[in-house]
């Protein structure tokens, strides 16, 4: 596409924020708040061309691969879409602005936990959670899987899962259970194999998640957030005792996302759910946990959040109660451009601090010189 084209096609993606023209496509702050969104695409490994320019131009952090982006030509598309990223202004603009000595890199992640939950799907780790944890020594089990799933993603130029999940679920049959997505039903037992996970994974350039803070192990079998409202009626001591503990020991260790759940703790905020909770995310994780790292979002199209409006207005709720990353993963390029424009609006109209928006860009942009590639 030659240059006056792609110009006049990024206008009309980005709309009023950005006035593009020969040599500048997008503003800073269209730019800067561009790598607080993780997009998404359909159908197969390669990414559209509305994404790939999009990513030319600066305008995209990062993507998430579901099952259906992921085959024999994941590893190219995604060298593909980070050599866009890479000669785009997004890179140096980020240095500038946060002092980020280190390497920018383009943000490629998906949910490669083990057993069910795998996008790679003939790949490591091979075992779930579950299996995990009742393992004879579920330190040992955990380190390899962390060492596996840091290999897999690797090999398909992805550098972030979206996992280890850190819930204790409490009855056989829960919603974490069922699914074979917990390491156990005590503290301990989660800490003795997810950390292990963890530290293996990022030893390898592969940063972790711990998911769902503050934990959604007392969830029942039908409690999913992805599609409907979940409310966890527990006392705040109980959930800093058993739910708390094993992100106390994650963040001791290093992990360097959090994903905060889509659930409502009414023993802290009765009325929004803890991603959408400054309670929950400046008070408690960051303020009483101390953890420093970025905060990613589950998926802005849950249906647990239709209550609180669309992308853009959900979006915004999420970044002025604390959340660094926003995961469009509706699989197509429109809702990213859809909570990116919120933020650039939120930011621009003073809904949304300047200041905290700028910390939490720093602290992306940390992540990003940490990642292996």
């Amino acid at each position: 596409m030659r240059l006056v084209e792609a110009a006049a096609t990024l206008g009309l993606l980005l709309g009023t924020h950005a006035k593009p023209c020969r040599g500048a496509a997008a503003s800073d702050l269209d730019i800067l708040a561009g790598q607080h969104v993780i997009y998404s695409f359909p159908t197969s490994s390669t990414p559209p061309a509305e994404l790939v320019n999009l990513t030319s131009a600066g305008l995209v952090g990062g993507v998430i691969l579901f099952g259906v982006n992921v085959d024999a030509n994941t590893a190219a598309a995604m060298d593909t879409l980070r050599r866009a990223y890479a000669a785009s202004p997004a890179p140096a603009l980020l240095k500038k602005t946060t002092g980020e000595a280190g390497a920018i890199k383009f943000f490629v992640s998906t949910d490669q936990e083990g057993g069910q939950v795998r996008r790679m799907k003939n790949d490591e780790p091979k075992l779930s959670a579950k299996q995990i944890g009742a393992a004879a020594d579920p330190a040992a089990a955990g380190k390899a899987a962390g060492e596996g799933a840091a290999a897999t993603l690797r090999k398909f130029n992805n550098n972030v899962n979206l996992a280890p999940v850190l819930g204790v679920y409490r009855a056989a049959g829960d919603f974490l259970d069922y699914y074979g997505r917990s390491f156990g039903n005590t503290s301990q037992a989660v800490v003795a194999a997810a950390v292990p996970f963890l530290t293996a994974q990022q030893a390898a350039g592969v940063a972790a998640t711990a998911k769902h803070f503050p934990g959604l192990g007392a969830a029942s079998h039908d409690a999913n957030t992805d599609e409907r409202p979940v409310t966890l009626d527990l006392s705040l001591e109980e959930i800093r005792r058993v739910d708390e503990a094993p992100y106390v020991a994650a963040i001791a260790a290093g992990v360097q996302l959090v994903m905060p759940s889509w659930a409502v703790y009414p023993a802290l905020d009765a009325a929004r759910p803890a991603g959408l909770s400054g309670k929950w995310l400046r008070e408690e994780l960051r303020g009483r946990l101390g953890f420093q790292g970025v905060t990613v979002s589950d998926a802005m199209e849950a249906g647990s959040l239709s209550a609180f409006g669309g992308a853009a207005e959900t979006a915004t709720l999420a970044a002025e109660a604390g959340m660094d990353l926003l995961l469009a993963s509706a699989r197509n390029v429109t809702q990213g451009e859809e909570i990116r424009k919120a933020l650039v609006s939120g930011v621009s109209s003073g809904r949304l601090s300047r200041a905290q928006f700028d910390e939490a860009t720093k602290r992306i942009a940390a992540l990003r010189s940490r990642l292996w590639a």
